[in-house]
């Protein structure tokens, strides 16, 4: 690629997706559900909770929002490089960003996998859809990169103590010092927690954030899970911790999760909470990164290497 071609690249971020109303909410279920053993009961239970948030997920629009933040970013930094959206189970679907992005004569993208602790089901699946998205559309068919792990870079540790502070001031002077930080992320399988260092990476960042906090102590849980109770989840649930800590007062930091959300919005702020209230626990739960200036400016630094990367070459 030569320096000469400077509109032949782009920037896509990489997400999940999510219903945006009611009417969205069992044709999404049934496409991330395709193929899953799910029992009728618990397609229902999940149903109640996306009716509980209004019949809808404001990922798609957190996510967007991301993207022009970013897309900003990059043009006050001289890079004219579009910044796109695409997700797994909603439009934008994969497919539909790609052939876009080959009829505006894109060769070549940085894909941003919305997702900074790696494993099958946070990373490997998203590349392997895009692979797959970019087979079906054959011929000229941008080719892809991806970033090196991110969960251990200043500008994400930055924006997630950034959130976790501004929780902790909530409990006022004396408060906040007494106030237990508990970083949460998704749940997985025991035989998927071991493969791309998931485990590793989330403790790695949780002591890098509580370091910036003057922290020498915190709590990592887990949320969730769902699949067969049968076969084993990371653990400790985020239910159980929260009722070791009766009487007291915590922080809730979704360090797992990078903007809002039903596992952040049912999950902590409905059943986790309720489980504090019912122990007698003050919680407090810290905002997700969303569009913190710091986590913008992380990914715009990453994709600025990626473009002069490939002018150079």
């Amino acid at each position: 690629m030569s320096g000469g071609e400077p509109n032949c690249q782009a920037i896509m971020l990489i997400g999940f997706g999510g219903p945006t109303s009611e009417q969205e909410v069992r044709p999404f279920l049934d496409r991330v559900l395709a193929g899953k053993p799910v029992p009728p009961e618990r397609y229902e239970e999940v149903v109640r909770h996306y009716e509980a948030l209004g019949s809808r997920s404001p990922y798609n629009e957190f996510t967007m929002r991301q993207a022009s933040a970013l897309q900003d970013r990059l043009q006050r930094m001289g890079m004219r490089a579009p910044v796109v959206a695409g997700f797994r189970y909603m439009p934008p679907f994969f497919d539909d960003v790609l052939h876009d992005l080959k009829q505006r004569g894109i060769r070549r993208a940085l894909g941003f996998v919305l997702a900074a602790h790696r494993c099958e089901a946070s990373w490997d699946r998203y590349v392997e859809a895009i692979k797959l998205a970019c087979e079906r559309l054959r011929s000229d068919a941008p080719e892809f990169d991806y970033p090196p792990p991110w969960h251990n870079q200043p500008g994400f540790v930055a924006a997630v103590t950034d959130r976790a502070r501004a929780a902790l001031e909530q409990f006022g002077v004396s408060g906040r010092e007494r106030a237990e930080l508990i970083f949460t992320a998704h749940s997985i399988p025991l035989s998927m927690g071991g493969r791309a260092g998931y485990v590793e990476q989330l403790n790695e960042s949780a002591r890098l954030i509580a370091q910036r906090l003057g922290r020498n102590s915190w709590t990592f849980a887990f949320q969730s899970r769902s699949g067969s109770p049968r076969d084993p989840w990371l653990e400790p649930d985020v239910k159980n911790v929260l009722r070791r800590f009766a009487g007291g007062q915590v922080v809730i930091v979704p360090l797992g999760f990078l903007c809002d959300h039903v596992e952040v919005l049912y999950d902590l702020d409905i059943e986790a909470a309720k489980v504090a209230h019912e122990a007698g626990v003050t919680m407090v739960r810290a905002a997700t990164v969303g569009e913190h200036p710091e986590f913008i400016q992380m990914i715009a630094d990453i994709a600025r290497m990626y473009l002069s990367r490939l002018s150079d070459s």
